[in-house]
């Protein structure tokens, strides 16, 4: 009976053995190919012609890690897909934002990728890439590196506010508007906000009747210049008459700064607007469209400039993410800590520009002056403005 079941065992696996094994079938990659590419010229990016649903609908999804080739055979490997710009100052991503025509590939706050991976002809090169034969017609592939590799990031950085004013508590939140204070800065003389002009998110109306009842003197416009400014006064509903009287004073100075803080331009343009405001008495008004990027960087600038410390740097900006998204430590610190040290760590470490420095810890006013030495103001032009709004 032993011996039976034995030969029994033996003849199971011999019959097992000789079945055929089914391959492995591979997972189908998620790829688009051979698209055409265009030059977005305001920031600086490459727009892959795919509109972002028809994207979405192949199977990538926001927080992936994706490749992109070009036909010149030019790589960005393993960067992030994202519907904002959550990644740091310098680093790519593809990005499907809110509005775009296209997914775009891009640098953040950094070189025109259109230029850095040789999509341009010159004088010299009627086609972009004479040596590939190559055109304006130029493609572009993107694949699925690793699904969902970046999710964590595109969580807790993918955020929105409404423009209605009824989902706010107040005028001033709903605004963006606040004094701000901290180190040497005098009270009452230094306000941030979203636009008085520029009436896109509905604010501007109420920026306008709150920077009047504050007694502002001058304004510091971060994101226009004149001609933009004149097309908002045009509009049927601009209704920001005391910004229209200050604009027309020559109290308005608009500096139209980029989005790109590492450049020299950026530098150079703040630069020039400290002295511009400094020959203004104050109160002053720094605002951008929303008070909260290019605003951020200029209003920890001054912040810094004036002696505060990193806490209180921090404390004002992240007031404007309480503001618009109701994100702050308490009621969801992951969120705060990511958009804290992307952003504001972020701006800080490339004013100190030295690594070494614990930028909680170290006087920054002295890095802030140098920064704005390197930008164009002289000692006494710094001294200048800084009599105006400190104590």
């Amino acid at each position: 009976m032993k011996r039976l079941l034995i030969l029994l065992m033996v003849l199971v696996l011999i019959l097992t053995g000789c079945q055929k094994k089914e391959p492995d079938v591979p997972e189908q990659t998620v790829k688009v190919e051979n698209l055409e590419v265009k030059h977005e010229t305001e920031f600086g990016g490459v727009y892959i012609v795919m509109t972002i649903e028809d994207f979405n609908k192949v199977g990538f999804k926001y927080g992936d890690s994706v490749d992109v080739e070009f036909s010149n055979g030019y790589k960005l490997e393993d960067i992030p897909y994202y519907n904002g710009y959550y990644v740091d100052a310098g680093e790519a991503l593809l990005i499907a934002y809110p509005g775009y025509d296209y997914i775009k590939v891009a640098i953040n706050y950094g070189d025109d990728l259109w230029e850095r991976a040789g999509l341009k002809a010159t004088a010299n090169q009627p086609t972009l890439w004479s040596t590939a034969a190559l055109d304006e017609h130029s493609k572009a592939t993107v694949t699925l590196k690793e699904a969902g590799k970046y999710l964590d990031v595109q969580e807790a950085r993918d955020i929105h506010y409404p423009d209605e004013r009824s989902k706010f508590p107040s005028d001033i939140v709903f605004a963006n508007f606040r004094n701000f204070a901290m180190g040497d800065l005098k009270e009452g003389v230094m306000y941030r906000s979203a636009s008085p002009c520029d009436n896109q998110h509905n604010r501007a109306p109420y920026v306008d009747a709150l920077i009047k009842e504050a007694g502002v003197n001058c304004i510091l416009n971060l994101s226009d210049n004149d001609a933009k400014i004149e097309k908002y006064m045009a509009k049927d509903d601009f209704n920001s008459p005391y910004f229209a009287e200050l604009y027309n004073k020559g109290n308005v100075y608009p500096i139209a700064l980029n989005m790109n803080y590492l450049s020299d331009e950026f530098a150079s343009k703040i630069a020039q607007g400290f002295i511009d405001i400094s020959s203004k008495e104050g109160p002053y008004l720094i605002h951008c469209t929303e008070g909260k990027d290019r605003t951020g960087f200029v209003c920890m600038l001054i912040e810094a400039l004036a002696g505060a410390e990193y806490q209180e740097i921090a404390d004002d900006y992240m007031v404007t993410y309480d503001n618009y998204y109701e994100i702050n430590e308490v009621k969801d610190s992951r969120k705060y800590k990511v958009i804290l040290e992307k952003n504001l760590d972020a701006m800080l470490k490339f004013v100190v520009g030295d690594e070494k420095v614990d930028i909680k810890t170290a006087e920054l006013s002295g890095y802030a002056h140098s920064y704005l030495l390197k930008a164009g103001m002289s000692n006494e032009q710094i001294d200048r403005f800084l009599r105006r709004i400190t104590r």
